[in-house]
């Protein structure tokens, strides 16, 4: 589990975080894989105030899109998982 506490607001004009719903159940995926469900499904714009909290499950498909105003956009990520391995060939660093 992925909370991400946002400092400041995020908008749809200052790159907000994007997802693609359902990817988190398909395991770790190639870049082709990203590639081609990127094509298929529609991406969801998470735009929250400042102070609130997105959870999500961080095998999910996201990525920021571009600032398009002069904007902060700060974001307090912390990753929650029971164990370092989240999956096949895939595992946390701790630092």
């Amino acid at each position: 589990m992925a909370l991400r506490i946002h400092l400041d607001d995020s908008t749809s004009r200052n790159g907000p975080l994007r997802v693609l719903p359902g990817t988190h159940t398909l395991g770790v995926l190639s870049d082709d894989s990203i590639h081609q469900f990127a094509a298929k499904i529609p991406h969801v714009d998470c735009c929250v105030e400042r102070g609130d909290v997105v959870a999500m499950k961080p095998l999910i498909v996201h990525f920021s899109s571009k600032l398009e105003i002069d904007a902060k956009r700060r974001i307090l990520h912390i990753e929650y998982a029971a164990t370092l391995n989240v999956a096949e060939g895939l595992r946390l660093r701790t630092v």
